[in-house]
C-alpha cells in the first residue's frame, strides 16, 4: 500500500492484492520510487531526435481583423527583431486573410525581412480549422526555430492547437522574451503563481520553440518608411483544405463610450467598492474627462456591473497605459498582474492597508463617492490631459 500513499493525484487503489492504475495518473513516478519491490514500472517511448540544423529563423503571427493588422503584432515585431539579431537569422510575418497582401508594405516597415501570405476568401475571419491547417503546414514545410504570437483571444485559440499538431511545447503569457546566446535558445519568462514568481520557461528537445505574448508588455517598433524587406511569399492551398467545421453567422460588436483598454494610454478602474452597478458611471464620466478607457477588476465583473472586455487582470487583459487610476479596488494579486507595469499608477481606497497602495505611485485613502466627482470636475475644467 506504499504507492497508494505516495501517489498525489489518488490514482492508485489496490484489488485483490494488485495495484491498479487509474486514468487519471500522469505517469509523474512517485509510485514507482515508493515500492519497495519494482512491482510498478514505467515505460517511455524515446521520441526521434529533431535536427536543429533544420530550423531557422523568427516567425510572427500577424493578427488582422477585418482587414485591419492589430498592434500586438507591431509590438511582436519589434522583440522578434531583437530575437533575430541576436540569432544572426531572419525576422519572417505570417499573414492570412482576404485581400490582405496589400499591408506586407507595412510590415516590412516595422521590422519584417520576409512576409508569408495566404489570401483566401475562406481565411477572410478567424476560424480555427482552416487557419490551424495553414499554420501548421507552413511551418512544417519552412521550419522556423521560433514562432511568436499575441496572448489574445484569438491567439490563444489558434496557437495551443498549431502546437498539439506539430507536438512542440509552448508557452502562454509571457511578458519577457531573450536568447540564451551560448546554447542558441528562446528563454520565455512568465509570471506563475498569480504573479510571484516570474518563471522563465525553455523547450531545449523539439521545435519550434513556440510562446504567446500579453499585450501591451513590449513596445512596437518606429515606421521605418525606408526598410522594403527582403521577398514576400505568397502561397496557396486548395479550399478543401480550408473547411471549417464551424460556420460564423453574425459579429456584435459591444459598443462602448470610451475607447478599448487595451489600446488606451488612460485607464480609469473601477472594483468592489463602488458597491453596485449604477456607481460605475462615476469611472465612466472621469474616465471620458481624461480621454481614457474604463476598466474593472475581476469582482465588478463577476457581479454583472459591467461586461467582461473591461476586465483588468491575469484572467481579463493586461494593460499598461501611461496613467492607471485604481478607484475601490483592493489589489489582489490577480488584478496586479495584469496592470503592475502601467507607468503611473494612482489608487484611490478607503482602506490605507489595501495592497493596492504598495504597487501605487500615488495613493489617496478616503472615499471615492466625495473624491471621484471632484476630481472629475477639476479635470473637465482643465481640459484632456495630454500626457
Amino acid at each position: 500500500m506504499l504507492c497508494v500513499k505516495a501517489c498525489p493525484f489518488g490514482a492508485i487503489e489496490v484489488i485483490e492484492k494488485l495495484a491498479q492504475v487509474k486514468d487519471n495518473c500522469n505517469l509523474c513516478g512517485a509510485c514507482v520510487t515508493a515500492c519497495p519491490v519494482n512491482a510498478i514500472l514505467i515505460e517511455r517511448e524515446e521520441s526521434a531526435a529533431v535536427d536543429f540544423n533544420l530550423y531557422r529563423g523568427v516567425w510572427i503571427f500577424i493578427e488582422q481583423k477585418r482587414g485591419s493588422i492589430q498592434s500586438i503584432s507591431y509590438e511582436l515585431l519589434g522583440e522578434g527583431r531583437k530575437l533575430a539579431e541576436k540569432l544572426g537569422t531572419e525576422l519572417s510575418a505570417v499573414l492570412l486573410g482576404e485581400g490582405i497582401e496589400n499591408k506586407a508594405e507595412e510590415l516590412f516597415w516595422r521590422g519584417a525581412d520576409n512576409i508569408y501570405v495566404v489570401d483566401s476568401h475562406l481565411l477572410k475571419d478567424y476560424q480555427s480549422d482552416p487557419y490551424t491547417e495553414v499554420l501548421t503546414s507552413l511551418i512544417a514545410e519552412y521550419k522556423p526555430d521560433i514562432f511568436l504570437c499575441g496572448a489574445t483571444l484569438l491567439g490563444r485559440s489558434l496557437i495551443a492547437r498549431v502546437a498539439v499538431r506539430l507536438y512542440t511545447g509552448l508557452t502562454a503569457d509571457c511578458t519577457g522574451l531573450d536568447i540564451d546566446l551560448e546554447k542558441k535558445i528562446l528563454l520565455q519568462t512568465r509570471p506563475a503563481f498569480g504573479g510571484n514568481i516570474m518563471a522563465t520557461v525553455i523547450c531545449p528537445n523539439r521545435r519550434p520553440q513556440m510562446a504567446t505574448v500579453r499585450h501591451k508588455v513590449m513596445k512596437e517598433p518606429e515606421v521605418d518608411k525606408s526598410r522594403t524587406g527582403t521577398r514576400v511569399i505568397k502561397k496557396d492551398f486548395p479550399d478543401s483544405l480550408l473547411k471549417s467545421r464551424t460556420k460564423l453567422l453574425d459579429r456584435i460588436d459591444e459598443v462602448t463610450s470610451t475607447i478599448n483598454i487595451s489600446e488606451a494610454d488612460i485607464i480609469v478602474s473601477g472594483g468592489r467598492g463602488l458597491a453596485e452597478a449604477k456607481n460605475f458611471k462615476l469611472i465612466e464620466d472621469l474616465a471620458l474627462a481624461l480621454g481614457g478607457a474604463v476598466g474593472a477588476s475581476r469582482a465588478a465583473v463577476d457581479s454583472e456591473w459591467i461586461p467582461y472586455s473591461h476586465q483588468v487582470g491575469q484572467t481579463g487583459k493586461t494593460v499598461c497605459p501611461k496613467l492607471y487610476i485604481a478607484c475601490g479596488i483592493s489589489g489582489s494579486i490577480q488584478h496586479l498582474a495584469g496592470m503592475q507595469s502601467s507607468n503611473v499608477i494612482v489608487a484611490i481606497n478607503k482602506d490605507p492597508d489595501a495592497p493596492i497602495f504598495k504597487v501605487a505611485n500615488y495613493g489617496i485613502v478616503g472615499d471615492i463617492f466625495e473624491i471621484l466627482p471632484v476630481l472629475t470636475d477639476k479635470v473637465k475644467k482643465a481640459g484632456i490631459l495630454k500626457l
